[in-house]
């Protein structure tokens, strides 16, 4: 049964702010950090992973893309869960999710005669996928039910790169604590610290999926669409179609990019030590680049320009790094790249799902925000098994540094051809993308949109109580 709104329960009270919003946000964000780490914890290292447990690199890739695997059939369902279960189930249930598989991991290591190490590796990564479609999606919502008007972008923001964060954690951490094949017990066992901390936190510490009276208007109407109706809502709105088409395509991009950089830099003679360096580069950049962003759109939200020409300069930057990291020697160039990769694209993320929420809206944030990294997965899925199947071996091979026994490969096609799906996706929302802010014209008019979903909306429209 779906837990009461905040509408049914504060219909007859102002605006409202509460201080434990913040314990929360604290709750998702690492839930949603120790994800992003278990996810990526083996790409940094995968040459060393493959050689120790006796597995192909295409096996390697596959304890990564199961992350999307999983996410496309499971995210609708999992929309469903935020939307009418509840935030705090389905934060809950993405934790002790993400615990398991963290520790089911760990089985290989700590039982040497395992037959089969790549099953258990493979189960655990697919439970912590599983909570991966619980947990991806609900900033929006946080934000939308908890969070007053003039911080939702924040809020998002804060939220929404706590998953980068996770894979910078893992890009700096695994080649770190794993420099031989007998370092791999000691890298799961910690990444599964955070994982059991991210549900003794949701579990003991989140009370409730809304708060009794609502931060702001829409969150009094939010989710105020059934299910089914809010998907073919979705799917009729032109604008939303573009964009989740066009930034799910992006996220596809960047999930692609994170789980094959060190791949494709060993091929050209870089470290797993500088692969890891890029890496971290690329997410830092990523989340100062979010929280400038995030604060700029929440003063003046000029969330359309904020996306349109951030996706701009991600297109160039991804156009230079399929340049540069086919040369060698070139660490300074490769390491600027990835910098400017991270700064423009990881930013637009939580600009763009708000955006998505806006151009959507009354549907509720789960939905909006949901369909969207299911396309993305989907989509980056799709993309790293063509960038893969078009890498071909690679004809000079005595620089390579790559050490899994198999021969380097020349992932030039691959990359150009990423570059300019990246290019495609930006042209098209620059040019076709254009919506209102539905959700913003509601707060502020007090349409009839927003009245009719929620009981109390003439006795809400007054100034918001001024309480900490």
């Amino acid at each position: 049964m779906a837990e009461p709104t905040g509408a049914e329960t504060g219909a007859q009270r102002g605006p409202r702010n509460y201080a434990r919003r913040w314990v929360f946000l604290a709750a998702v964000g690492l839930l949603s950090c120790s994800n992003a780490t278990l996810w990526l914890s083996f790409a940094p290292v995968a040459d060393v992973v493959a050689e120790h447990f006796r597995l192909s690199m295409e096996q390697i890739n596959w304890l990564s893309l199961v992350y999307l695997a999983v996410s496309v059939p499971f995210g609708v369902a999992a929309i469903w869960v935020l939307d009418s279960v509840g935030l705090r189930g389905a934060t809950i249930l993405g934790a002790w999710l993400n615990f398991a598989g963290s520790v089911l991991r760990i089985v290989p290591c700590v039982a040497p005669g395992t037959r089969n190490p790549f099953a258990f590796l493979m189960g655990g990564q697919s439970l912590c996928a599983l909570a991966q479609t619980l947990v991806i999606f609900s900033p929006a919502k946080l934000a939308a039910l908890w969070f007053p008007e003039h911080q939702r972008a924040t809020a998002n923001m804060l939220a929404t790169m706590s998953n980068p964060l996770g894979i910078l954690v893992a890009n700096v951490l695994s080649p770190v604590l794993v420099k031989k094949g007998e370092d791999i017990p000691l890298m799961l066992g910690v990444y599964a610290i955070p994982a059991g901390v991210a549900c003794l936190l949701s579990t003991a510490c989140l009370w409730e999926s809304v708060p009794p009276t609502p931060p702001s208007a829409g969150a009094a109407s939010s989710t105020s669409e059934k299910f089914l109706d809010g998907l073919r809502l979705l799917v009729r709105n032109k604008a939303y179609v573009i964009l989740a088409v066009c930034f799910g395509g992006g996220i596809g991009i960047f999930s692609s990019f994170s789980a094959l950089l060190e791949q494709i830099l060993c091929a050209s003679g870089y470290s797993s030590g500088f692969s890891g360096l890029c890496g971290a580069l690329f997410i830092v950049f990523g989340i100062l680049g979010a929280l400038a962003l995030g604060l700029y759109v929440d003063r003046t939200k000029h969330f359309t320009e904020a996306t349109k020409i951030s996706l701009c300069l991600t297109s160039l930057a991804c156009v230079a790094f399929a340049l540069v990291s086919r040369l060698q020697g070139q660490t300074l160039a490769l390491a600027t790249t990835c910098s400017l990769l991270g700064l423009f694209g990881f930013s637009v993320a939580p600009v763009a799902t708000e955006l998505a929420v806006e151009c959507s809206f009354p549907v509720g944030e789960g939905a909006a925000a949901g369909l969207v990294f299911v396309l993305g997965q989907a989509e980056g899925m799709l993309i790293m098994i063509v960038l893969t199947a078009l890498t071909v071996p690679h004809s000079e091979s005595s620089f390579s540094t790559c050490l899994h026994g198999e021969d380097p490969l020349d992932w030039t096609v691959s990359l150009l051809l990423m570059a300019g799906l990246c290019t495609v996706f930006s042209c098209v929302v620059v040019l076709f993308f254009h919506t209102p802010y539905r959700r913003l014209q509601a707060e502020s008019s007090g349409s009839p949109a927003t009245q009719n979903a929620r009981p109390g909306a003439e006795a809400r429209a007054c100034p918001p109580e001024t309480t900490a």
